[in-house]
């Protein structure tokens, strides 16, 4: 039997859900963790700037954020090949991890309240944990999930979507199809990334760190309810 694509099922769910997850825990992880983006990992250059003239906290969950970015998109990478050689579904089984990993982060921002010092063991841990999960959710993107495109780092689909709304006008009818249906793709996830910033940090406020049981639910449910692909033998 024919393998499936490796990007088959990639509307469930739905871009914008993820894009939703990510914003959510991007703004707790900022909100909650001294400035640490979590899913804008690069994000934290900047905050790295502003802690060396000493107007920002949490300098060494920041150091570390990329690397354990790299380490998780990397091992995400390696993991999906070796689950494809042994004819198991991968989509799933990086879902459930990114929602094993959510979960930890919740459970270790609960054990760190209440939250005073940004370098503290379990503070770190809590933020690593965030960015770990993110990094896994940033290399499906660009791997089994590339048709529903990124998810985690708006910047590039802002970008595209003002450029195809001035193309759009003057464009063939060919192309004007095929701009329509990249903006069906892309203004879902900005918007579903921008409303999932603002929930989140309307419940990080209202339930502090238990508020990171939405997106765990979120991740766990897709792994259990997304299609498993079908494997050549």
């Amino acid at each position: 039997m024919k393998a499936a694509s490796p990007t088959a099922a990639a509307a469930d769910p739905p871009a914008w859900l993820l894009s939703f997850t990510a914003g959510y825990v991007d703004v707790v992880g900022f909100a909650a963790l001294f400035g640490l983006f979590t899913a804008h990992v690069t994000g934290n250059f900047v905050m790295i700037g502003v802690q060396l003239i000493g107007a920002s906290e949490g300098l060494l969950a920041k150091l570390l954020a990329l690397p354990v970015f790299v380490v998780a998109v990397g091992g995400t990478r390696l993991l999906e090949a070796s689950l494809r050689r042994r004819g198991m579904p991968v989509v799933p089984i990086l879902f459930g991890m990114e929602g094993v990993l959510l979960a930890l982060f919740t459970a270790a921002g609960l054990a760190a309240q209440p939250m005073t010092d940004p370098g503290a063991p379990v503070v770190v841990i809590c933020g690593m944990l965030g960015v770990a999960a993110m990094g896994i959710q940033n290399a499906m993107s660009r791997t089994v999930l590339s048709e529903a495109g990124p998810t985690t780092i708006m910047t590039g689909n802002t970008t595209q979507i003002v450029i195809d709304a001035v193309d759009l006008r003057n464009a063939s009818p060919e192309a004007r199809a095929s701009i329509r249906r990249r903006l069906g793709k892309m203004v879902p996830a900005v918007a579903g990334f921008a409303v999932g910033a603002i929930i989140g940090a309307l419940a990080f406020k209202q339930f502090s760190f238990w508020c990171g049981l939405l997106p765990t639910a979120i991740l766990l449910i897709s792994a259990i309810r997304h299609p498993r692909e079908k494997i050549a033998a």
